[in-house]
């Protein structure tokens, strides 16, 4: 059986889509599935290569509008190749658009990761061709029964949408490699906050940057994203400046170290964006506690304030 993926980063790209769809496709690879993955890659170039039994692709990319890689090639890439499955995560509107003109000759299955909550003039414009595309689904899938409840596109979907939790490696967050863990306890000193994700609007990076100025720690940041820039220039502008380390996104075997070496992990999300927060799956497989947002959304499933987590 030939499953195909299709969203529009995979790792080294850091990020919860990002880390979920390789745990996803690397399971159904040493099962015996033929798999491959569909995204956009960071030049104007297509690559294809092998990622331990995974087939991935990383079409050509034109640009950027609207937080959205721009990629011709991969809406040709998912109208020539013929998986006997095709699991798209949502939301990316080229891969719906692309997914729409398939047509119904091979069975689909969407992930719905999150609302689409910040675009509002260009979601009055994408809002037909999301319900046509979901649709069409042959199941849409949701992380949580509270975001599937709450969501009001999911809500409309009725039985057709199914939770199914996100997954999370255990071993692997459980079990870090004591010299990378011994080294970061050494690079930084504590009691050490931790942040991880990409560096977009819904994440409220900023409110943690201006929490520091009242904290006596050191806040690490792991990842990239559009607003890097931005958040580095409010931290070099805050009180704690010497305190806030951007480290970029990190490499697999330095993610399970950073986790065991953080005293917290802090998620101050501000938006339903935020779906399901998987970082906090991870800090919890590595004991480490979770300090994050009451959304409405997966932070109500994954712990109880007090008990699990703040």
């Amino acid at each position: 059986m030939h499953v195909l993926h299709v969203y529009k980063d995979y790792p080294p790209v850091l990020g919860g889509v990002e880390q979920h769809l390789e745990l996803v496709a690397g399971a159904l690879a040493q099962r015996g599935l033929r798999v491959t993955v569909l995204v956009t890659g960071a030049g104007l170039k297509t690559t294809v290569t092998r990622e331990g039994d995974v087939e991935v692709i990383r079409a050509g990319r034109l640009g950027t509008l609207a937080s959205t890689p721009i990629s011709p090639a991969l809406v040709r890439h998912l109208l020539h190749l013929d998986p006997d499955l095709t699991h798209l995560h949502f939301p990316y509107p080229p891969a719906e658009v692309a997914q729409l003109l398939v047509g119904r000759r091979r069975p689909a299955v969407v992930y719905y990761h999150s609302d689409v909550v910040r675009q509002r003039f260009l979601g009055l414009l994408y809002r037909p061709l999301m319900w046509r595309f979901l649709r069409r689904a042959d199941r849409v899938l949701a992380s949580s029964e509270v975001y599937r409840t709450s969501s009001p596109v999911l809500r409309r979907l009725g039985d057709r949408c199914q939770v199914l939790p996100l997954p999370v490696d255990v071993e692997r967050f459980a079990h870090p490699e004591p010299a990378r863990l011994a080294a970061w306890t050494r690079r930084y000193p504590g009691p050490r906050v931790l942040f991880v994700g990409r560096l977009r609007y819904y994440k409220g990076l900023d409110h943690l940057i201006d929490a520091m100025a009242e904290v006596e720690a050191t806040l690490l940041v792991v990842g990239r994203g559009p607003l890097e820039g931005r958040w580095r220039a409010r931290a070099a502008a805050s009180p704690a400046a010497g305190r806030i380390h951007f480290l970029g996104d990190l490499d697999a075997g330095e993610l399970p170290a950073i986790y065991a070496a953080a005293d917290l992990l802090a998620l101050p999300s501000t938006r339903r964006s935020e779906a399901f927060g998987v970082v906090q799956l991870e800090a919890m497989a590595a004991g480490t506690p979770v300090i994050t947002t009451e959304l409405g959304t997966g932070s109500s499933v994954l712990h109880r304030d007090g008990a699990t987590g703040l």
